[in-house]
């Protein structure tokens, strides 16, 4: 036999054999004493960490073996859709089954936060009855924890009683202290007081890019604020999300509008509607600008960081750790990573991401086992220590900030992936206040896909004759006129038209729209060709 032959022979078995070189010595599917479910966004580094480290923690503490079973349907708005469609089908049937009647009156009423149940359950109604029986059953979809994503979407989720208290606030009230959890921070709250909810990890919004692909485009000055998303050289370059599909991209956007209202509230001394309509339009005209540039919108805002470090987009708004993490993935040796992540100063809240008990857990001792883990010191160090240090994950550094203010102690700095990072500090620059943008989140996610996103064709080819001729005055003001669309429409008409009970006025308004912005654009075009 040639020497040829042996040597393809030998690449062949190498091949064949490093699957079982690099099988992990620990099944994470095996069989196991006990099973917890956990439906979750959460990446696959997350998932191992925590499986590997909480599975050897119950070990150790009960004599048992656990395994977790992670239920991936999607970003936390998927999730948050799945959530609200299986608990209807769960509560349909066991109301059914005991001979009762399900209406279309009654499958609106019993997820409803809007009806109030009075003192005396006597005195309900049917509705009030309905949400009653909810509220006070065991009704489960065979899922124990929801795990990951942003504050709002679990706000909606407790709101909705899908969400029972956990008890790890009555069982370890010295960690939910000023110096450990705080309650709320610059106006972003840090758990629930009713233990519905609580923070498990930090999370800010901003911007990632790829140092080798503005060299290329000649960018001499690093972006360092939201507005950079603008800057016509980054035409066809910008990443983007979908904010009515994740619900990160929803509150980055948020944090663009916020930003703007904030500035204008501390240059005039006001914060009456005309002042924050005026921030409202300054923050959309910014994110309609940033759209313009867009190479594309995704659905999944964990793509955004990866494809700005492979060089598809030069530049892209993202969630911190998607951003921190993916930094970490490309960085070769002691070289900085051709990714870079920074919030914008003054551009972002810090806020959570959550953890929490859904209604009916199938397990519930083992969930409230694992919530407590997430939120002990010992799980904590696992979001942002370094690979192999004491108490640190096992294969992947996971680069994402832990909500325990102990461990931002000058006694763990060496051990961390980000010892400069100080969330903590940093939410001083930024007061998130809700009563602004919280009521219109939704409205706001409604606009951004119908001026931007279904019309980016329109928009983004006005976008490169207003580039081309210099942005003349009037076509520039045709192309940012969003009167249609202003803080009090958005507060009144629109709003009435998303929460009405007929889909139909949905999509009657997402056509108007449409129609209103593909004649705009146009018009914009136009006049930029003409030079006006």
């Amino acid at each position: 036999m040639s020497s040829r032959i042996l040597l393809v022979l030998a690449a062949l078995a190498l091949v064949l054999a490093v699957p079982f070189l690099l099988k992990p010595r620990q099944n994470l599917l095996a069989s196991a004493d006990e099973t917890i479910v956990i439906i979750s966004p959460h990446n696959e580094a997350v998932r191992h960490e925590f499986s590997v480290a909480f599975a050897r923690h119950y070990q150790n503490k009960t004599g048992r073996s656990i395994r977790i079973d992670w239920r991936l349907p999607g970003g936390t708005s998927e999730i948050s859709r799945f959530l609200a469609g299986e608990y209807l089908a769960a509560f349909e049937y066991a109301w059914t089954s005991q001979g009762k009647t399900w209406t279309p009156e009654l499958a609106a009423a019993f997820d409803n936060s809007k009806i109030k149940l009075p003192d005396d359950p006597t005195a309900d109604t049917p509705e009030q009855a309905m949400r009653r029986s909810f509220l006070n059953s065991s009704t489960g979809i065979g899922i124990d924890i929801f795990f990951g994503g942003g504050s709002y979407d679990f706000e909606q989720q407790a709101k909705a009683g899908r969400l029972v208290a956990t008890d790890v606030i009555q069982n370890h009230p010295e960690w939910f202290a000023e110096d450990s959890i705080p309650q709320s921070v610059s106006g972003e709250h840090f758990y629930d007081p009713r233990a519905l909810w609580i923070g498990a990890c930090l999370s800010s919004f901003g911007i990632c890019y790829n140092t080798d692909s503005l060299q290329r485009l000649g960018v001499r000055e690093m972006p360092s604020s939201w507005k950079d998303l603008t800057n016509p050289v980054f035409y066809r370059q910008v990443a983007l999300a979908d904010p009515t599909k994740s619900g990160s991209a929803a509150r980055a956007f948020e944090m663009v509008i916020q930003q703007q209202m904030q500035e204008l509230v501390r240059a005039t001394g006001r914060s009456d509607e005309d002042i924050l309509a005026l921030g409202w339009t300054r923050g959309l005209e910014i994110i309609q600008a940033a759209s313009a540039n867009a190479r594309y919108f995704t659905d999944s805002a964990p793509k955004i960081p990866l494809d700005v470090s492979l060089g598809d987009a030069a530049i892209g708004m993202c969630i911190d750790f998607y951003g921190r993490f993916q930094s970490e993935a490309v960085k070769i040796g002691d070289a900085p990573s051709r990714l870079q992540y920074f919030t914008p100063a003054g551009g972002s809240s810090v806020g959570v991401d959550p953890i929490a008990l859904l209604r009916g857990a199938p397990n519930r001792a083992a969930a409230e086992e694992f919530i407590a883990f997430v939120l002990s010191l010992e799980g904590q160090k696992l979001w942002n220590f370094k690979v192999g240090v004491p108490g640190g994950p096992t294969k992947y550094a996971l680069r994402r900030l832990p909500i325990r203010k102990e461990l931002y102690s000058p006694e763990y700095a060496a051990f961390r992936s980000d010892p400069v990072v100080q969330p903590y500090e940093e939410a001083r620059l930024f007061t998130y206040t809700a009563a602004w943008t919280a009521p219109v989140f939704r409205v706001m996610a409604f606009i951004i896909r119908a001026i931007c996103l279904d019309l980016h064709h329109e928009q983004s080819q006005a976008w490169q004759e207003l580039v081309k001729a210099g942005f003349p005055r009037e076509a520039y003001k045709k192309f940012t006129d969003l009167s249609v669309v202003d803080y009090r429409v958005s507060k009144t008409t629109l709003k009435e038209a998303l929460t009405s009970k007929k889909r139909l006025e949905e999509v009657r308004l997402a056509k108007e729209l449409a129609d209103h912005f593909r004649r705009q654009y146009q018009e914009a075009a136009k006049l930029a060709k003409e030079g006006r």
